[in-house]
């Protein structure tokens, strides 16, 4: 039994539903399982919208206690992933609206060679694509990087991204187009 609930322990099979209402009366082992469940995809999220994986880390545990303390007024609309999210994109956004200008990519520390098959050249032109990609996501309107990541990291389909981003599907689409467009210009010279 959990400690003064008699409600047993959590089991990592309960579904995400079960797990959040539990939590919602204060279960704090039921919560503790969404955020071992949802963790990795939710930094994988926070990480390619804010490229550091400090301010990722950062935005997804104030999502978490965001996300603890409004747990009474999650009435289960959504999926909890969806809502959880939800919360993550919107701490992004908030960090990215206060963050300074970005480094100077000089000041950014050139990656380890990835194996002994790689030449120095492949390497050299497999960062600097990278380094590309990173710029060009960098330079999206933030509600077209938000999708973009949803969409083409994450996977979620266009629904589930509206609900996340509070809008609807055709705004998602249109978002959606015009990032890709402006990734596809701004990589143009790396196909």
């Amino acid at each position: 039994m959990t400690e003064g609930t008699g409600v047993p322990p959590p089991s990592c099979d309960l579904p995400d539903r079960l797990l959040a209402v539990r939590a919602a009366d204060g279960d704090e082992d039921s919560f503790a399982v969404l955020v071992r469940r949802h963790s990795r995809p939710l930094l994988a999220l926070a990480y390619c919208m804010l490229g550091s994986v400090q301010d990722a880390e950062d935005a997804v545990q104030d999502a978490f206690v965001s996300a603890w303390r409004r747990l009474p007024e999650y009435h289960h609309r959504a999926e909890f992933h969806t809502w959880m999210y939800r919360i993550t994109v919107n701490r992004c956004l908030t960090l990215r609206s206060r963050r300074p200008p970005p480094l100077p990519l000089d000041a950014v520390p050139e990656p380890a060679a990835a194996d002994a098959w790689s030449t120095p050249e492949l390497t050299a032109e497999q960062a600097a694509a990278a380094a590309a990609l990173a710029r060009a996501l960098g330079e999206l309107e933030a509600g077209q990087r938000a999708c973009w990541v949803l969409c083409e990291v994450r996977g979620l389909p266009y629904k589930e991204i509206a609900e996340v981003t509070h809008t609807n599907e055709q705004t998602v689409r249109g978002r959606l187009y015009r990032a890709r467009r402006s990734l596809q210009e701004a990589m143009t010279p790396w196909r």
